[in-house]
Formats: structure tokens, C-alpha cells, sequence
């Protein structure tokens, strides 16, 4: 059976052999809530690749701990790179988009405001929300076991959109990434479109994504692409559609 995983915010100072010190509300969730103590085993991740072991050897109070460091590894980059460019769904289905494409294995996730958003994160709510996505893509990274954990930003309003990815394709074809937006109107499907680069992958709103602005981001370098004959929804499009990039790639 894994170890339980906790996130420790930096993992540098950290050498295999010697004793390390790890406190805060993701100790407290050790020591209080599992219960976990002297000889017991565990996994600290930061979120850039760092794994580390810990064998522990005192607790202190409610959230504080220390052991020996066991072991450290760092996660490699996956290849090819996938960023999920999530639609804002409706508040219940939002952070399991998040918790789904993040234990499906997205390394970043881009919060988009797409036109057909019942959403609307304005500029007061923005941050809190963002703040709620990132927590939960931290939650779901340490249920799968995950080191590197995926960042959240955004929101990015479609004009925001298209920009940074007409803005990011560089001189060179090789320095484009594939980004494909799922549609359920696609010819196209997703076993037959070339993998080349990293990856963005776009998923739209419940209400879909309009003609107009499908013609913007298919101007902007976007490929309509569909997963099979169902209609997924938009909480689960993106678990799916790395599943198959998984699979038709090295990431798996």
C-alpha cells in the first residue's frame, strides 16, 4: 500500500539521512487526524517533482512533527506537457472538474471565462475562487500520489485566450503546441489528430462553445476535436480526453 502524501511548501533544504521538520495545517492532518506517530512512515511532496520519505521519530503538540529523511526523488516532466483550459462551470461542478483532471494528470489548469459561462467570477470574486480551484487540484494531487501538482490561474476572458495562444506559437512550428478544443459538432477525433509539442486542451462551457467563438480560437490555432459519440460533461471532458493523450503519448 502507498504512503500517505502531505504537501510541504519547500523541500530544498531537505538532505536523505538527515532529520527534518514539518509543522502547519497539513502536520496537524498527520498528527491529528490519522493519528500517525513514532515509526510510522510518510511522503512530503511540494508540488514541483520533489518526493520525499520520512520515517517519523517525535510528534509535538497538535501539528508539528519530525523524522529522518528516508529517500528523495523528483518526479520527471511528463511528456508531452497537457495545460487543461477549463470553462468556469456551475459552482457544484467546478472544483470536480478541478479534482478530475488533476488526478487524470493536467499540469496546469487555466480558469476561462468562455461567452456561454453561466459563471461569472468578476474582479472580487476572482481571486477567492482561484484560490478554491487551486485547493482543490492540492487535494486531488495527494489522493493519486501526484508530486508535481498542477497551478491554477485565470480567469482568461476568450479575447484573453486567444491572445495568449496566438501569442505563444512562436516563429519555429516546432515550438507550437497542440491545442485542441473539444466540440461535440467535431469531424475530427482525437486518435487521429498529430500529438506534436505540449499540449492545450480546451473544454467548454455547459451551454457549449458558440460558432463565433470557436471561428476566434480556431483562428488562434485550435483544432475541433470529439472523444467518441457521447456528450461528456464538462466536468469530466477533461479526465477523458487525458486519458487518450495518455495513452497515445509517453505520458503513459
Amino acid at each position: 500500500m502507498s504512503l500517505p502524501v502531505f504537501i510541504h511548501p519547500d523541500l530544498s533544504a531537505a538532505r536523505t539521512g538527515e532529520a527534518f521538520s514539518f509543522s502547519g495545517p497539513e502536520a496537524r492532518h498527520a498528527v491529528t487526524v490519522k493519528r500517525m506517530g513514532e515509526g510510522e512512515r510518510l511522503e512530503l511532496v511540494d508540488g514541483t517533482g520533489i518526493r520525499l520519505t520520512l520515517t517519523i521519530t517525535a510528534t509535538s503538540g497538535k501539528d508539528s512533527l519530525e523524522g529522518t529523511v528516508e529517500s528523495i526523488v523528483t518526479a520527471p516532466e511528463p511528456t508531452p506537457r497537457v495545460t487543461v483550459v477549463q470553462a468556469i462551470p456551475k459552482s457544484e461542478r467546478a472544483e470536480l472538474a478541478v479534482d478530475l483532471a488533476t488526478q487524470a494528470g493536467a499540469d496546469e489548469i487555466i480558469a476561462w471565462q468562455a461567452d456561454r459561462c453561466v459563471a461569472k467570477w468578476d474582479g472580487k470574486k476572482a481571486p477567492k475562487a482561484v484560490a478554491k480551484w487551486q485547493a482543490a487540484a492540492d487535494s486531488a494531487a495527494k489522493q493519486s500520489r501526484r508530486a508535481r501538482i498542477p497551478q491554477v490561474r485565470g480567469p482568461l476572458t476568450t479575447p484573453q485566450l486567444v491572445q495568449e495562444l496566438g501569442g505563444g506559437r512562436g516563429d519555429e512550428p516546432s515550438a507550437a503546441p497542440t491545442v485542441l478544443v473539444l466540440h461535440e459538432e467535431a469531424t475530427a477525433s482525437i486518435k487521429d489528430v498529430p500529438l506534436t509539442g505540449d499540449v492545450v486542451l480546451l473544454v467548454g462551457p455547459e451551454g457549449g462553445i458558440g460558432d463565433a467563438e470557436l471561428a476566434r480560437l480556431k483562428e488562434a490555432g485550435a483544432t475541433p476535436i470529439k472523444l467518441g459519440p457521447e456528450v461528456l460533461r464538462t466536468a469530466s471532458a477533461a479526465m477523458v480526453a487525458l486519458a487518450a493523450i495518455g495513452m497515445r503519448t509517453e505520458r503513459w
